[in-house]
C-alpha cells in the first residue's frame, strides 16, 4: 500500500476565526437573582453564623469539606475571618448563595481570562440539606447564565478531584462535557489530587439552558436524561 504524498505547498490547518468578545468583562460582586436562590456578594458577619450552622456540627456534614483546600473551621470566628479574605478577592471572586432568607452555601468564579473569554466555576460548596435540590441546581444555572450571556465567555470549566463523586456527576448531569484528568495536578491538604476537567461552550449553552429551565420549572423529572437526550439529538458525545 503507498502511502499518502503530502502536498508540501499546502497551507497548514488553522482554527476557525473568532471574532467580537469584549477583554473588560469580567466578574463583579453584584447579585445574580433567581426564583430560589440569590447568588449574592459576602457579608462576612451576616453570613459567618449561618454558614458555620449549616457546614457544621457532625461528621456526616462536615464530610462536605473532604475535597475542599481549606475546612472544616474551629468555629464562627474563624469562618468570619476566611470570609473576610474571600470577600476582598476578585479571583476568585465569592458569591454567597442565599435561599429562605438564609446562607446556605459558597459560590466562586475563578481562573478568570477575559481576554480568552474563559473562566472555571469553583470553590462551590452547599449545606447538605439543600444539596441535590432546586438550590443547587439554580445556583450554577444563574452563574452559567451570566458567564455566557453577559460575560460572553466562549467557555466554562468545571474541575474537581477525580474522586469526588458527587461533584463529578454534577458536572455531568448540568451538562458539562469530561475531557480528562491531570495526573498528580495539585497537592491539596497534604494529599495527591488528580483533577477531572469537564467545560461546556457557548455553542452548547443554548441546550443547556433549555434543559436546566425545563427541569427548574418542574417540567422534567430528570435533568441527566433530559441533557442525554438532547446531546444524542445534536450527535454530541461526552
Amino acid at each position: 500500500m503507498t502511502a499518502p504524498v503530502r502536498d508540501r505547498d499546502a497551507a497548514p490547518p488553522v482554527g476557525e476565526e473568532v471574532r467580537g468578545g469584549d477583554p473588560e468583562r469580567r466578574p463583579e460582586h453584584r447579585e445574580l437573582a433567581g426564583s430560589h436562590v440569590s447568588l449574592v456578594p459576602l457579608h462576612p458577619e451576616r453570613d459567618a453564623p449561618e454558614l458555620y450552622a449549616c457546614s457544621h456540627g457532625s461528621p456526616q456534614v462536615e464530610a462536605l469539606w473532604t475535597y475542599m483546600p481549606y475546612g472544616p473551621f474551629a468555629g464562627p470566628r474563624e469562618l468570619e475571618a476566611w470570609l473576610r479574605e474571600r470577600a476582598a478577592s476578585r479571583d476568585p471572586l465569592f458569591l454567597a448563595v442565599r435561599s429562605s432568607g438564609r446562607a446556605v452555601g459558597i459560590v466562586s468564579f475563578l481562573n478568570v481570562d477575559a481576554a480568552m473569554r474563559r473562566l472555571e466555576l469553583g470553590h462551590i460548596w452547599y449545606a447538605p440539606a439543600v444539596q441535590r435540590t432546586r438550590v443547587n441546581t439554580e445556583a450554577v444555572y444563574l452563574m452559567l447564565r451570566h458567564a455566557f450571556e453577559d460575560l460572553d465567555c466562549r467557555r466554562v470549566e468545571w474541575k474537581c478531584d477525580s474522586l469526588n463523586a458527587p461533584s463529578r456527576r454534577a458536572a455531568l448531569r448540568l451538562g458539562f462535557t469530561f475531557e480528562g484528568i491531570f495526573r498528580h495536578h495539585l497537592i491539596v491538604k497534604g494529599r495527591n489530587r488528580d483533577t477531572a476537567w469537564y467545560s461546556m461552550l457557548d455553542s452548547e449553552w443554548p441546550r443547556r439552558r433549555e434543559s436546566l429551565e425545563a427541569w427548574l420549572h418542574g417540567e422534567a423529572a430528570s435533568l441527566s436524561e433530559l441533557n442525554a437526550e438532547r446531546f444524542r439529538d445534536a450527535g454530541e458525545t461526552r
